[in-house]
């Protein structure tokens, strides 16, 4: 019996952080004004040991999937109503092109969604840049694309490549969205 009401409870506790894309534009008070994407497909993990931040051929990057991915995201965010304010990617490529291909609005590059999976910048670096991201974001709705360790660092969360999760920078609150 004690395994059941574990289980049942495991299940409330997941469906309670999951999130329609409606219900999160009915309610942006409560869920603040911020989607965070991972990355679309890019297949491998982390990046090839000639890595080099402004050189796409040495990086992973979204393959025919990932891209069909990003623009089946961005159709169903317009289809929603969702117009960021502010548009902001990673500077590794996969994050660039995700972004490009929601095709939202043209994104601006930030530190602050910088990738520090594999020690190419400082974990503390990144979590500072973003927090002075937010910052400057103030009260406009946002999309940022960036990668799996700074959505896990920031909100908790383990999106799948091209997930979204909202985030409410005000009670640092998240949510999955489905």
């Amino acid at each position: 019996m004690r395994a059941l009401l574990w289980a049942c409870l495991a299940l409330w506790a997941g469906q309670a952080s999951a999130l329609s894309l409606e219900d999160y534009l009915d309610q942006p008070e409560r869920y603040g004004q911020v989607l965070l994407m991972r990355h679309a497909i890019a297949p491998g993990t982390g990046d090839p040991g000639d890595f080099e931040l402004g050189n796409c051929a040495s990086q992973r990057n979204l393959d025919a999937r990932g891209q069909a991915q990003a623009i089946a995201t961005g159709e169903r965010l317009s289809a929603a109503g969702f117009a960021p304010q502010v548009i902001a990617t990673s500077p590794w490529c996969r994050c660039h092109q995700t972004a490009r291909l929601l095709a939202l609005g043209e994104p601006e590059v930030d530190m602050g969604l910088a990738s520090f999976f594999q020690g190419h910048v400082q974990r503390a670096d990144t979590l500072a840049a973003f927090d002075a991201l937010l910052g400057r974001i103030g009260e406009r709705s946002a999309i940022l694309v960036t990668h799996f360790v700074v959505i896990s660092a920031v909100a908790g969360r383990s999106p799948a490549s091209g997930g979204l999760v909202a985030f409410n920078p005000r009670t640092q609150e998240s949510w999955s969205i489905d």
